[in-house]
């Protein structure tokens, strides 16, 4: 999993998945990424594994408010367990989520990922 530092970092950095936080979760949740050299950069994530890098690499807190969730409604002390909270509660399981994901797919593709 060394891609996926410079991937997370490519995505904050240019605020890849800004106002598409639920297709953002939704690829990396259930989808495969492979960058531009054909390294597979995620084969999937648990929600777990999801939360644990957000935490890592400090995602902004607020970006929930996309998904119509509050901070104060999610655990402020911990943010394993807060962003684990909200991607229980984002609806990845959904059609709105596939289609999120569709399109953050798109965008990836126009940065050298391809996602399967």
């Amino acid at each position: 999993m060394d891609a996926l530092n410079p991937f997370f970092e490519l995505v904050k950095k240019k605020a890849l998945a800004r106002g598409n936080l639920l297709g953002f979760l939704f690829v990396l949740i259930g989808r495969r990424i492979v960058n531009s050299k054909g390294e597979t950069v995620s084969a999937g994530m648990t929600w777990r594994e999801l939360s644990d890098w957000l935490k890592k690499i400090r995602w902004e807190p607020d970006a929930v408010r996309e998904l119509g969730l509050s901070s104060d409604d999610l655990p402020p002390r911990d943010r394993q367990r807060y962003w684990y909270s909200v991607i229980a509660r984002a609806g990845i399981d959904s059609p709105k989520a596939k289609l999120a994901g569709e399109r953050f797919a798109e965008v990836l593709g126009q940065h050298g990922y391809q996602v399967e």
